[in-house]
């Protein structure tokens, strides 16, 4: 079988300047000195893409991801390497970028079907359903410069997913829009993704990698690190976002399937492997107090990042300042929104937490799932009492780190109720 894409070691290479003159002055020849530094966008990426796969590319900002993209569907051109093309390209890359403000949004849908080398007649076959998808109104016939930023993504989009690609390219514009569009966008993902199309995705959704992509290549400072099944990258992923500078050494280990667990990394501060909050909310009079936390995904990796379906661990190490007795260990999790989602305490799990001295350092370790639908939250730390008199707050960290968790499917409100369905004819 022929693949619809085959990149063979593509490259990008831009020129950077210290300053305009030094561009000049190497533009014009006035100096034989070479006054510029390469920067690798892309160094030698190759891969293959076949009939009828949907393969995700993900990677941190700067990875080289959206250049990739770009090459691939024309917009611009590499300095070495190829790209063979078999079947007709849709890309959404950046949504509406071929839309003039002056014209009405109608007469921007034929300017992009032009583009994209569809007729007039062929376009007028494809409106009804465009327009329909796009659900704009009588504003289709306003001129895009009126439009919301909702409104003009929602057309724009419309157009490039409704033209039957034989590939689609999409560059972090599956979600647009309010959350009844969303619906929309994935659900005709999903009709294209069943209908056999080819289809490469490039997202910051680690959900959505693990829900519709077969196979997943991971990126980093312009070049590609591996590609496998996607559960298995995004877990090699989460652990260079972590680990940066050990990311050849990773490579080696996945593909020696040695885990790394948490016996195995370095002694030293687990939160120095997690992204935290620059201004966390910390307040109590420290006679306790929390040095350490981590949050530990089901392979014991120290990380941000967790998984609905799996176990994970949130640990924090406590010193005592003075001596104590019965503290309450607690940690708590919040929605970007500061609702409160979920949470608990030694206290409510009935264990005895004894008597602390001074200079000593308690792990406490938190073992849970975390059946939440995919999305950004907030993690909370604390360690109370209650004493005879009052309640004490010896330290307490909120929001302290964001957690991200992803699902490989949808579900609605606050957590996911993991019902098991069955369909059976009625007797």
């Amino acid at each position: 079988m022929n693949p619809s894409i085959s990149v063979n070691e593509l490259t990008k290479i831009y020129s950077l300047y210290d300053s305009p003159v030094d561009r000049l002055k190497e533009t014009l020849k006035l100096t034989s000195k070479k006054l510029h530094k390469d920067f690798f966008a892309l160094d030698r990426v190759s891969f293959e893409v076949f009939p009828g796969e949907t393969v995700g590319i993900i990677g941190k900002n700067g990875a080289g991801k959206s250049t990739l993209l770009k090459i691939i569907t024309g917009v611009l051109t590499p300095t070495s390497g190829s790209i063979a093309i078999n079947g007709k390209i849709s890309a959404l890359l950046e949504l509406g970028a071929g839309f003039n403000p002056e014209y009405t949004g109608l007469q921007n849908v034929y300017l992009n079907g032009t583009i994209m080398g569809y007729s007039r007649e062929e376009m007028d076959e494809k409106m009804e359903r465009i327009l329909e998808f796009a659900d704009i109104g009588n504003f289709i016939h306003q001129p895009v410069k009126s439009y919301s930023s909702g409104m003009f993504m929602r057309l724009a989009f419309s157009v490039a997913i409704n033209v039957e690609p034989e590939i689609l390219i999409i560059d972090e514009a599956l979600s647009v829009g309010d959350i009844l569009f969303q619906s929309k966008c994935f659900k005709k993902f999903q009709e294209l993704k069943d209908s056999g199309k080819t289809i490469l995705f490039v997202t910051h959704s680690l959900s959505n990698v693990i829900q519709y992509c077969d196979r997943c290549i991971v990126m980093d400072r312009g070049a590609k690190i591996a590609e496998g099944d996607s559960v298995t990258m995004v877990d090699l992923f989460k652990k260079i976002l972590v680990s940066p500078d050990d990311r050849e050494v990773l490579v080696e280990e996945l593909k020696s399937n040695q885990a790394v667990n948490l016996a195995q990394q370095e002694e030293g501060m687990l939160k120095d492997n997690l992204q935290l909050n620059a201004t966390p909310i910390e307040y109590g009079n420290k006679e306790m107090e929390i040095i350490d936390f981590g949050i530990l995904d089901h392979n014991g990796t120290v990380t941000n990042i967790v998984s609905a379906d799996c176990s994970f661990k949130v640990v924090m190490r406590v010193r005592a300042n003075v001596d104590k007795s019965d503290p309450i260990y607690a940690f708590s999790i919040k929605n970007m929104r500061g609702v409160e989602i979920t949470g608990t305490n030694t206290m409510y799990n009935g264990v005895d937490t004894g008597k602390v001295k001074k200079g000593e350092v308690v792990e406490v370790t938190f073992t849970q799932q975390l059946p939440l639908p995919s999305d950004g939250y907030l993690l909370s730390l604390g360690c109370t009492t209650y004493t005879a008199d009052d309640f004490v707050v010896y330290h307490r960290l909120y929001d302290v780190a964001p957690i991200q968790v992803i699902s490989d499917k949808d579900s609605v409100g606050f957590f996911d109720p993991n019902s098991q369905i069955t369909i059976k004819p009625k007797q």
